[in-house]
C-alpha cells in the first residue's frame, strides 16, 4: 500500500512545488515575493461585490470581509511570501516523504483557503487527496524519510528513549509468575 501512497504523494507534492515555484519565481504584476502585488490584484478581483444579478466570486460574506481585512491592512507582502514559500514547501515535503502528515495538512487548509476565494481548479482534488493522506500519513511516508525521521524523533504513541526492543505493557495485565516468585514455594530450574 505504501507505493499507491508514494504515487499519491508525489502527483501532489509535484502540483504544491510546480504552483509554489511559480509564484517564487514570477516578476513584475504576479510577483508574490518582492512586494505582492500578484496576491494583492488577486484579492482585489475576489473582494469585488459585483451588481446585481451577478453573483460574487466569494460565496460566504465572513471570508470576503477576512479578504478585505488582508487588503486594508496591507498583507500582501507577508502573505505573498507564505503562500509561495508555503506551496513549495509542502511539495518538497510530500514529494520526500518527510512529515508527510504535517504537510499534507497544510496543503489541505490552503487547498480550502483557495476554494473559499472562488478558484476551483484543481483545488478540490488536491484537497481529497490531502486528507487521504492526512489519514494515512503513517504509511505514506514510509516510502521516504518519514521511515527515519520518525523514529528517530519520537512519535506519541512511542517515545524514542533507547529502548527498541520492549514492547508497552497493556494495562489491565498482569505479568506471569514463576514459582520463585511466591513465598514458601521451592525454587524449580
Amino acid at each position: 500500500m505504501a507505493v499507491v501512497w508514494l504515487a499519491v504523494r508525489i502527483y501532489v507534492g509535484w502540483a504544491w512545488l510546480e504552483a509554489g515555484w511559480h509564484k517564487i519565481e514570477a516578476v513584475g504584476a504576479s510577483n508574490y515575493i518582492t512586494d505582492g502585488a500578484g496576491i494583492l490584484a488577486f484579492w482585489k478581483r475576489i473582494a469585488t461585490v459585483p451588481v446585481a444579478p451577478a453573483k460574487p466570486v466569494i460565496t460566504y460574506d465572513w471570508y470576503r470581509g477576512f479578504i478585505q481585512f488582508l487588503i486594508d491592512n496591507h498583507a500582501e507582502v507577508v502573505m505573498g511570501k507564505v503562500i509561495a514559500f508555503g506551496e513549495a514547501a509542502v511539495g518538497i515535503g510530500l514529494i520526500l516523504g518527510a512529515f508527510v502528515g504535517i504537510a499534507a495538512v497544510s496543503g489541505a487548509f490552503m487547498n480550502l483557503n483557495f476554494m473559499l476565494a472562488g478558484s476551483a481548479s484543481t483545488n478540490p482534488v488536491l484537497l481529497l487527496l490531502g486528507i487521504l493522506l492526512v489519514l494515512a500519513w503513517k504509511t505514506a511516508g514510509y516510502i521516504g524519510l518519514d521511515r527515519f525521521l520518525l523514529p528517530m524523533l519520537g512519535t506519541p504513541w512511542r517515545v524514542n528513549d533507547g529502548s527498541e526492543g520492549r514492547r508497552p505493557r497493556i494495562i489491565g495485565t498482569t505479568p506471569r509468575r514463576r514459582h520463585s516468585d511466591v513465598k514458601g514455594l521451592p525454587s524449580q530450574p
